[in-house]
């Protein structure tokens, strides 16, 4: 969420965001309501303020009169003392509205674009950051899809998750569960030697962390929600680690934090069909490692220069052909600042594959969260938060089958053999 503060002083840069993002026109009228329930907040609160002191100032008076024996005084002044105080009364409800009518206003307002994002309604118009330099590999034409090779060497099942849950969570099984781990725990040994603290989250979270992180009210359609106990089944690990900080203030030394943690992910992805999704190219439950940080301001950009690095050398040691691609306007998250995607080739579908987002949310989660840290000023300051994927399996596995395939089986890339105990699937 937007601070009030950066919003009146930046309305213009904020109108930019908007524009940058390709938000309809009329969505700048909530900016104009915005300041103007702000006015009508602060002199609420003005007047509340004058009033509070009006009945401390008359309640000195009170005693002093009533000490001197002049109760009739005294009494006139209970009552006017009265009056104001249902004043007070009929106002502090005004003011509650009015907070939340504001606070509900800013929910509808994205995250401000960094300035080198540039404008564009979807994915057919983000930036190649870091292309590929190499040849991209070819298999000839007998190479299969890793929906067949799953079903040749008996790695996941499709047809049992619909039986058992229905379409879109697959039953991994054999050497397929064994990778799928494999690389789990290789993810998370890489970012326990970069410094990130593991933790192991619950996949359910309440309301307020959804909220906290930009989850909330945003992305609805895409959660699984638990009606019965009010309670969100995650999107991403990081939803959890992102709230452990909620409403916290930081000690600056501490600064800066590094958490990392395995999920199983859930999301819903209604309305996504057709051959551009079949196998694990798009699933509603999949495993991803995460990597979330909380940074000083002036820090935050370097942060995310290390996480970018951090995923390159995860892709170069499976061997896989990747690129870097940075977000437009239109295709980043609701609450991102400034997001790079890593995009593997499938050389057996001949396509790129997203395989991991790395973002910089700048102070938007750490606003709606309160998680504050104390500058050397003993100045209360925001933190800014990042994550990205470390990284995110179904894709993963569905690369590294179909590009190690070969006449003799699957080969497994060499970082991996120390963890499957197996150099080839066949």
């Amino acid at each position: 969420m937007l601070e009030l503060s950066f919003i009146q002083e930046n309305k213009e840069k904020v109108l930019k965001g908007l524009e940058t993002r390709c938000y309809p026109a009329e969505t700048s009228q909530i900016i104009d309501q915005i300041l103007e329930l702000n006015e009508q907040r602060k002199s609420l609160q003005s007047f509340l303020d004058v009033k509070r002191g009006e009945i401390n100032t008359l309640s000195g008076q009170i005693g002093g009169l009533f000490k001197s024996g002049k109760q009739e005084e005294a009494n006139a002044l209970k009552e006017e003392v009265g009056k104001v105080k249902e004043e007070i009364g009929g106002k502090e409800g005004q003011l509650t509205d009015t907070e939340n009518q504001l606070t509900q206003l800013l929910y509808k307002i994205p995250n401000v674009p960094n300035e080198v994002v540039v404008k564009g309604k979807s994915d057919e118009d983000n930036e190649i950051h870091i292309p590929y330099d190499g040849p991209l590999p070819e298999l000839g034409d007998d190479a299969k899809p890793h929906w067949e090779l799953a079903k040749q060497y008996n790695l996941f099942d499709l047809e049992l998750g619909v039986k058992i849950t229905g379409a879109g969570f697959p039953l991994y099984r054999g050497k397929g569960a064994k990778l799928e781990r494999a690389l789990i725990n290789y993810f998370l040994d890489e970012a326990d030697k970069r410094g990130y603290e593991e933790i192991v989250p619950p996949l359910l979270v309440n309301e307020a962390s959804g909220i906290g992180t930009g989850s909330l009210p945003d992305k609805e359609g895409q959660m699984y929600y638990m009606e019965k106990d009010d309670l969100y089944l995650i999107p991403t690990a990081e939803v959890p680690l992102t709230n452990i900080y909620r409403g916290d203030i930081i000690n600056e030394a501490d600064l800066p934090i590094k958490l990392t943690g395995y999920t199983p992910c859930f999301r819903r992805e209604a309305g996504s069909y057709g051959a551009h999704v079949r196998g694990l190219n798009r699933v509603h439950q999949f495993n991803k490692v995460e990597i979330v940080r909380f940074e000083k301001p002036e820090n935050s950009y370097a942060a995310l220069e290390e996480m970018l690095q951090h995923v390159t050398d995860l892709l170069t040691a499976l061997g896989l052909p990747f690129r870097v691609l940075r977000l437009c306007g239109g295709d980043l998250t609701f609450a991102s600042a400034l997001t790079y995607d890593f995009e593997v080739y499938s050389a057996a579908q001949k396509r790129w594959l997203e395989v991991s987002s790395v973002s910089n949310f700048e102070t938007f989660q750490s606003n709606r969260m309160k998680t504050r840290y104390k500058d050397s000023d003993k100045k209360k300051q925001l933190v800014h938060t990042l994550n990205g994927s470390a990284l995110a399996l179904a894709r993963i596995v569905a690369c590294i089958i179909e590009n190690n395939q070969t006449s003799a089986g699957i080969k497994i890339p060499e970082v991996l053999q120390a963890y499957t105990k197996f150099e080839m699937i066949d």
